[in-house]
């Protein structure tokens, strides 16, 4: 085969050298199809060359408008960079009627009564009453210690629509009462009321302290809205009406107030950017009337497009009154008067009653306390679940995070700010920590997901919303200017190296152990599902954070970053992150230290991970084998090892530690 193909190839150069080369015509048409050929490869490649230039142009155009671009919006740092997933509260199950019915609330829990909206610009209320201690006059507003308030607190609250508190001031008892109605014509968020009672302890009142209550009842717009005052002088015998506005959330609305006692009422308007400080434009008022004209009252007059109003009301002991809040009043069907009268008078008292029954015997359905203790410690379990609803408040801000890497608070850190974000949350105390904490919300869950699965799970989804990229989340919210008034400026920047022990996983085992005993109905079943597996990528980054930056030396082992090995002023630095703040561990901080406590939290986290996976048929991924994990912390001859003295036949942290650091 090879053979006949050479000699094929030799005929063709043969038959090829024996044509004639002086043919003119056949040289001509040579000559004519290699000048075609050439003209036509010419015109082939100068498009090739254009295609080219122009793809080439494309490219350093878009290169050259990314550069721009990057150079006028600077690449945001990892710390402050989101979660790269759907938000938890984007689910619909957060939106529609349950976000409508969770819209007014008492949700400020720093003042001894305040209302607002779950929205960044809120139409705010709240209370003020002027107090006597020590024989002078003072201005209640803000829960605070040094006011020395005999009580207070919610001793009835269901968390959605009803609120009873009491607060007993050296001698005189208020009782506010809350309520939400959704009646016919109401708008978006529902009306509310407020009820007021104020009663004097004789035995420990004193005459001369004065024979009337002073009350001071507000309305503050965030948003700036103007606030109109129902007339220059108030008279309730002739019109209930105090105030009224517009917004876009609700509409027209209306403020009335009511009662059969003699009342005289009083106001001023302001007109402010701030909202943290109100109590003091109210004393500054009362002190320039008073050195004016001899008497502690409200000028009846008001700033300009007042975005602020408070009403005085002034009453002989004791008093009761009803103050109506009423939303799209601009409706055809608002029927203002008849909803004012269901939420005044009678007919109030009559709902309040049915809602404080309600509150009751749900208190014994789900907790069942008659079978458990007598009635003395029913009342102290109803006020305790009471507290804890009540307590629960809506924030909006920014987080001031350091990232610096040295404890010591310094005007020369470098501080950035978090994303705007809103947080719907209980808090630990209202006088002193009114605010939210990662740490402590987990133990409030456990007792907020069985009294109400929906609030409960609303509540841990904006926590878990607050996450960045890496799977951090600032441990104490200190969102909006209210919150920052009550924090000491050292603490407020936030560590991106420092946790909180994970006990949102202590409420997700409960609500999961709930779904194995079919303690849950179908719909919450089914929103329970849906939220775990939204949650799934945001819980499992959070594991991951924990496993991975509070990691000791050795293996499965932890430690909580935050003590401070520079400290000259504690003998054993103390240890913020853990929760358990000044639990004695190593005298001298270091990367070598293993902390019991965190391996604990984590073996948890590892857990309910697990348990997360398989109820949800997630598929196990070898590098985050949840299973393994918890084996691995749950070996009894490891963590022996690691935490077990034998002299004291107990467990402890490790670290470098003596105890002669007081002698000299």
């Amino acid at each position: 085969m090879s053979g006949n193909v050479r000699t094929t190839a030799r005929s063709r150069v043969r038959s090829s050298s024996a044509e004639p080369e002086t043919d003119p015509l056949r040289q001509e048409t040579s000559s004519n199809y290699h000048r075609t050929k050439y003209e036509s490869n010419s015109t082939s490649n100068f498009k090739l060359f254009l295609t080219i230039t122009f793809f080439f142009i494309i490219i350093i155009f878009f290169l050259v408008h990314h550069f721009v671009t990057s150079a006028a919006q600077p690449h945001l740092p990892r710390v402050v960079t989101p979660f790269p997933a759907p938000k938890i509260m984007d689910l619909p199950q957060f939106q529609g009627e349950h976000k409508e019915s969770l819209y007014w609330g008492t949700y400020r829990p720093h003042l001894y009564l305040g209302i607002r909206a779950r929205t960044p610009q809120s139409l705010m209320a709240g209370l003020m009453w002027i107090g006597v201690k020590d024989g002078s006059n003072h201005l209640r507003h803000v829960c605070r210690q040094e006011d020395a308030l005999s009580a207070y607190g919610w001793t009835k609250h269901n968390g959605r629509d009803y609120g009873h508190q009491v607060l007993v001031d050296h001698g005189m008892i208020l009782t506010t009462e809350f309520i939400k109605s959704k009646g016919e014509g109401s708008g978006y968020g529902w009306d509310w009321a407020v009820r007021i009672d104020v009663q004097i302890d004789k035995s420990k009142w004193n005459e001369d302290f004065g024979r009337d209550a002073q009350l001071f009842f507000y309305l503050a717009d965030e948003g700036g809205n103007v606030l109109d005052a129902g007339r220059e002088n108030l008279n309730i015998r002739e019109s209930s009406l105090l105030a009224s506005g517009s917004r876009t959330d609700i509409g027209n609305w209306q403020l009335h107030l009511k009662s059969t006692d003699d009342l005289k009422l009083h106001y001023s308007g302001f007109h402010t950017p701030h909202f943290h400080n109100l109590s003091d434009l109210v004393e500054e008022n009362l002190a320039s009337q008073t050195r004016k004209h001899g008497q502690m009252q409200l000028p009846d007059s008001s700033d300009d497009s007042p975005n602020v109003l408070v009403f005085q009301i002034i009453g002989g002991f004791p008093f009761t009154t009803d103050i109506v809040f009423i939303s799209a009043t601009n409706s055809e069907s608002s029927r203002v008067e008849k909803r004012v009268n269901s939420l005044t008078g009678d007919s109030l008292s009559n709902e309040l009653k049915y809602k404080e029954q309600a509150y009751d015997e749900k208190i014994e359905k789900i907790f069942n306390l008659a079978e458990k203790v007598d009635s003395e410690s029913i009342s102290v379990g109803k006020a305790a679940v009471g507290s804890l609803l009540g307590a629960i408040g809506y924030f909006y801000g920014q987080s001031k995070i350091d990232l610096s890497r040295t404890l010591i608070h310094s005007e020369h850190a470098a501080y950035i700010s978090y994303w705007p974000a809103e947080l719907y949350t209980a808090v630990p105390c209202r006088s002193t920590f009114p605010r939210g904490f990662l740490w402590d919300e987990g133990f409030h869950q456990l007792v907020i997901w069985r009294w109400d699965i929906q609030i409960s799970l609303d509540i841990i989804g904006h926590w878990l919303d607050l996450m960045n990229i890496d799977g951090w989340i600032p441990r104490e919210q200190i969102l909006g200017a209210e919150a920052l008034s009550r924090i000491p400026e050292e603490y407020v920047p936030q560590h991106p190296t420092n946790g909180n022990p994970p006990t949102l996983f202590l409420a997700l085992n409960g609500i999961i152990n709930g779904l194995k005993n079919n303690e849950f109905n179908v719909m919450d079943r089914s929103e329970i599902s849906l939220f775990l597996e939204r949650a799934f990528g945001r819980l499992d980054a959070w594991f991951q954070w924990y496993n991975e930056t509070q990691s000791g030396e050795q293996m499965s082992s932890y430690y909580w970053r935050g003590r401070d090995n520079m400290t000259t002023l504690q003998l054993n630095p103390q240890t913020l992150t853990s929760g358990l703040d000044d639990y004695p561990r190593a005298s001298h901080p270091s990367s070598d230290e293993r902390h019991l406590d965190l391996r604990c939290w984590v073996l948890l986290a590892a857990q309910c991970m697990h348990s997360i996976e398989e109820l949800l048929n997630k598929e196990t991924k070898p590098e985050k084998n949840y299973g393994s994990t918890v084996k691995l912390l749950s070996d009894l001859e490891i963590l022996n090892e690691m935490h077990f003295d034998d002299v004291h036949g107990a467990y402890f942290d490790f670290g470098n530690h003596t105890e002669k650091l007081g002698s000299t």
